[in-house]
């Protein structure tokens, strides 16, 4: 294996440099299973990406006007705008799951419910195992009988009431069940660390689109991060992201290549 990595000053950079040069670092797949089963794609063994301002306005990518390529992300997809019934953003930190939806990140983010072993742990307040929270509408919320917890207002919750040294605080969106979903979620977590009054997220997908996907994930999450330091009461920091299955598919590689100002 060999793992890429990538130092970048903004969003649209981390995209560019990842674009140029799975051109010459990817190594060809025919997919197996998934979407797009049958065709092949590039793709990197193993990819880190360190983005040092990706706070840095535009979020989405630049494609100077002489390529003759449209941008891979509408600023509208990610905010809202004509044609898009929901935004990304709301996709990322609300809870709505439309039908035939078998998850959202959202819901998986600011829904999670507290069933099982830590359910009755919870009922029978045995705060040594548990951390016991009253229920408040935001942090922890019920509905109908069911306790659910906003994975988001619970770490910054925490950071403000218990201090900023703590390595618990990950936004986790797999569940081992997602073994038997035909399409599990890409993104798997967001680790947070909050460092010299900063907060810096760690973001890891199992597999990833590198043309559309990322630039959009990428512009979401960067605005949770912004939402909760603001929050918090932190600077936002920087990212780093990681990928085992970043790639670009095979009907992308012609734009990659004219993005890139390559011929071939």
């Amino acid at each position: 294996m060999q793992p890429h990595t990538v130092v970048a000053r903004d969003l649209p950079d981390l995209w560019f440099q990842a674009v140029h040069d799975i051109l010459d670092k990817g190594r060809r797949f025919t997919i197996d299973r998934g979407s797009y089963a049958g065709q092949t794609r590039l793709e990197y063994d193993y990819f880190i990406g360190h983005v040092r301002f990706p706070g840095t306005r535009p979020l989405l990518p630049d494609i100077p006007p002489a390529c003759g390529i449209p941008n891979p992300v509408e600023e509208d997809y990610i905010f809202g705008g004509p044609g898009y019934q929901r935004s990304y953003i709301e996709y990322l930190m609300s809870g709505q799951k439309e039908p035939g939806e078998s998850y959202t990140y959202g819901e998986r983010l600011t829904r999670v419910p507290l069933d099982g072993q830590k359910r009755l742990w919870w009922q029978e307040g045995q705060t040594e195992i548990v951390d016991l929270r009253v229920p408040d509408g935001t942090v922890v919320f019920e509905e109908q009988g069911q306790l659910y917890i906003n994975q988001i207002e619970w770490i910054i919750d925490t950071y403000k009431q218990h201090g900023h040294r703590n390595n618990q605080m990950v936004l986790q969106v797999a569940h081992p069940s997602d073994l038997t979903l035909v399409d599990p979620p890409c993104l798997r977590s967001i680790d947070t660390r909050i460092q010299d009054d900063t907060l810096h997220f760690f973001v890891y997908f199992r597999s990833w689109d590198l043309w559309g996907g990322l630039p959009a994930n990428l512009a979401g999450i960067q605005n949770l991060k912004e939402y909760m330091a603001e929050a918090i009461g932190v600077k936002d920091g920087e990212m780093v992201v990681e990928s085992k299955g970043l790639h670009l598919y095979g009907y992308a590689e012609d734009l990659a290549k004219l993005r890139c100002l390559r011929a071939s």
